[in-house]
């Protein structure tokens, strides 16, 4: 039988993983837990914050932040919470009922703070189911100069409850502004090309308001500003005489939707299905709108391909 010495450096080694593996559980401990409502609020956290954040978001990615029904999971994220970042403008109209029902005490940055929303007009006639009276459009992540106004309140949320890495988030901020100050630019150059007469577009839901007031792309859409409004079929039929009298090129399906109703819209019209577009939410992390930029990103490559000279 073989004889199996122990090498001394056996309890030195181990003795050192153990270290190693305490250290980081430390660190992660150490870290502010961040709890964003939805995917998009989340990337924009993690861009701020850093290895300084560990973030969780309660809506994942390619799902819908309108209609959410929360776990009871969600209760206890909440509870576990040293921030929480929430959109606004009554896009989360179950996260109030959410805070009070988990006891959290972390402070809440509400993301969309300062800016000018857009109102829907009355005349819509579609349901919002946000939770509110008011009719706001609350996709303002849609203009990239919101978008920055988000980040900021983000960075001011975190210095506050963690003034001792300060500097941190106000660096971190700073860059990521910059990288925002150039998808702008790509955006509006990248439409600029665009003819004037084929800037219009087709969308599952009222989502692209404030893309089209920053860029110019006008969006109409079968329902309204929420998802959970249904089209009718006079909704429909109204949609493809528009197509048709105004020669709109291109329709676009958005992930969080069922993709039948803008099928049946573009058989009917003749417009071209001009691929899914990210609207509400990102995608996964193996997705093509993985983050913020790479959503924005993804849509503009959409657009112009499809709006580009017939």
């Amino acid at each position: 039988m073989p004889r199996w010495r122990f090498s001394t450096a056996w309890p030195l080694a181990f003795a050192l993983l153990l270290a190693l593996l305490g250290s980081a559980a430390r660190a992660d401990a150490e870290k502010l837990r961040v709890v964003a409502t939805f995917s998009i609020l989340g990337d924009l956290a993690s861009q701020v914050g850093g290895d300084r954040v560990a973030v969780t978001t309660l809506v994942k990615p390619d799902a819908d932040a309108h209609g959410y029904a929360p776990a009871p999971s969600d209760a206890k994220t909440l509870a576990a919470a040293d921030l929480v970042v929430v959109n606004g403008l009554g896009l989360e109209g179950w996260i109030d009922r959410l805070i009070k029902a988990s006891g959290t005490k972390a402070p809440v940055v509400v993301a969309s703070k300062g800016i000018k929303p857009i109102e829907e007009p009355e005349e819509s006639g579609h349901g919002h189911g946000h939770g509110h009276d008011h009719h706001a459009d609350p996709h303002a992540w849609q203009s990239i100069a919101n978008a920055k106004v988000y980040v900021a309140n983000i960075r001011d949320g975190l210095v506050k409850r963690d003034p001792a890495h300060a500097a941190v988030y106000e660096a971190r901020a700073k860059a990521y502004l910059g990288e925002l100050d150039a998808l702008e630019g790509e955006v509006r150059a990248t439409i600029a090309n665009i003819p004037p007469a084929r800037r219009r577009i087709i969308t599952t839901h009222d989502a692209f308001g404030y893309f089209t007031a920053a860029y110019g792309l006008t969006f109409i859409a079968p329902q309204g500003v929420s998802m959970d409004s249904e089209a009718s079929p006079r909704d429909v039929a109204r949609i493809v005489r528009q197509i048709k009298a105004e020669k709109i090129p291109a329709v676009f399906l958005e992930t969080i939707a069922d993709p039948r109703l803008m099928e049946q819209i573009a058989r009917e019209s003749g417009a071209t299905v001009g691929g899914k577009v990210y609207s509400d939410a990102l995608s996964g992390p193996d997705g093509p709108a993985p983050t913020y930029v790479g959503m924005m990103r993804h849509n503009l490559a959409a657009f112009a391909k499809a709006l580009g000279q017939p």
